[in-house]
């Protein structure tokens, strides 16, 4: 017999196959239906963001405000509370996060959309549709009412919806946008091999073709702990067999990666969500030196940048990685990394010790000191969760802003890849609306 879980995603795969029908047969008409979205409005959300900042103190802290969101949204529409874990502190840290992310970049909207498109996108797995959005709104208007109280003004309201319905829209678009793909991917493990006690390397089939591209990250749920996603770098580029590579410390803490690592077995199944992410080599810059900074499991999305590199050799002038073990494990990968760099006189790989901040000590080994040369570059950064992944970016693109780096060359996950450690195998799932 189903679980309602079941049931819930199969009328919804049953729903996007007719939607998907009528947009074939009659793509005119496809668009003109309610569950399709708006495209985004030329929008500059500098003034918005200007006003929510400016009054960010009448319903701060973000954290209490968001507590109330969802206790009007769970009164409102008690049904929506299976979608969430047993415990919300998760979701809500993860929230909070979001919502400082659209605060500090709505005036950058053509990422802010790019961003959201690909969330967008990636929630399908999860069930989420148009009604829930509208349902989060309404209750994300009322939290603000109160926390506000006779302080709250029309115009504060206006810019927090135009902010809202921006990603909002952005996120309906890229979910319509990927009708035509699963909302997941079942995958076969055929390879489970532990690189230190609490270390393992997975190579996993998918059942269904699985497009991606070397630098992006997936979501995995194992069937030990279902409706429960953690996102990982796919440590391999694309290559004809269709197998994915990725790799996952266990956290101690009886979650998604604990499950992968000592749960998990050749034979077995995961599933996988669409592929996201900002690191893949920028298409418009084919001859451009590279830099390579990765630290701990980041590893993972710097060995397949590094053999797309070794493919596509038109690429890159130059290559330089510097790499931290992260934990005080060393390089888990040493072995493949030192028989990689035989005979590829084009890379130059540096290696730091754990630190607080990684790469911060050993920049300036692998930046180019001619002059005008940082501007030429393009640096990736993949930091692990053993850091605190958003601030180590922020620290090391600054280093680097500094050095002349362009900010368009410095590329890093964001909220898309949010670092939050894992708790308990009750509080894994991410996302805007589903835990």
């Amino acid at each position: 017999m189903n679980t309602p879980s079941e049931d819930y995603h199969a009328l919804l795969a049953r729903h996007d196959a007719m939607r998907l029908r009528r947009r074939i047969l009659s793509p005119d008409k496809a668009s003109a239906e309610p569950w399709c979205a708006e495209a985004p409005q030329p929008y500059d959300g500098t003034s918005d963001q200007q006003l929510i900042s400016e009054f960010l103190p009448l319903v701060s802290p973000l954290e209490e405000l968001i507590a109330e969101l969802y206790r009007v949204l769970f009164e409102r529409h008690p049904y929506l509370r299976s979608l969430f874990p047993e415990s919300m502190a998760f979701q809500q840290a993860h929230l909070v996060g979001i919502f400082r992310y659209l605060i500090g970049n709505l005036h950058r909207t053509d990422e802010m959309i790019g961003t959201f498109s690909q969330l967008g996108r990636d929630h399908r797995k999860l069930g989420v549709r148009r009604a829930h959005f509208e349902a989060f709104e309404a209750a994300l208007t009322e939290a603000l009412r109160t926390r506000a109280g006779a302080r709250w003004t029309d115009v504060l309201e206006d810019a927090w919806l135009r902010m809202l319905r921006l990603a909002v829209s952005a996120m309906v678009r890229g979910a319509d946008e990927a009708i035509a793909e699963p909302p997941s991917w079942e995958a076969t493990v055929t390879s489970h091999e532990f690189r230190t006690p609490h270390l393992a390397v997975l190579r996993v089939r998918p059942h269904q073709p699985y497009a991606f591209r070397a630098g992006q990250f997936a979501s995995l749920e194992s069937p030990l702990l279902e409706q429960a996603w953690r996102p990982y770098y796919l440590a391999r580029a694309p290559h004809p067999d269709g197998e994915l590579e990725f790799h996952v410390r266990a956290r101690g803490a009886d979650g998604v990666s604990d499950a992968l690592v000592h749960g998990t077995r050749e034979g077995g199944t995961v599933r996988l969500s669409a592929p996201r992410g900002a690191l893949a080599l920028p298409d418009h810059t084919p001859s451009a030196d590279v830099v390579l900074i990765a630290s701990g499991t980041g590893w993972a999305a710097t060995k397949a940048l590094l053999q797309q590199i070794d493919t596509e050799r038109f690429r890159a002038h130059r290559v330089r990685l510097l790499l931290d073990g992260g934990v005080g494990e060393g390089v888990y990968d040493a072995a493949y990394l030192e028989a990689f760099r035989r005979g590829r006189p084009w890379l130059t790989v540096l290696t730091a010790g754990p630190s607080a901040d990684p790469g911060l000590r050993a920049l300036d080994g692998i930046l180019a000191q001619r002059p005008g040369a940082a501007a030429r570059q393009h640096v990736h950064l993949a930091l692990s969760p053993e850091a605190s992944t958003t601030d180590s970016a922020r620290i090391v693109a600054a280093r680097l802003a500094a050095a002349g780096v362009p900010a368009t060359h410095i590329h890093h996950d964001t909220c898309g890849f949010v670092r939050v450690t894992e708790t308990s195998a009750s509080t894994t799932r991410t996302g805007l609306l589903s835990a």
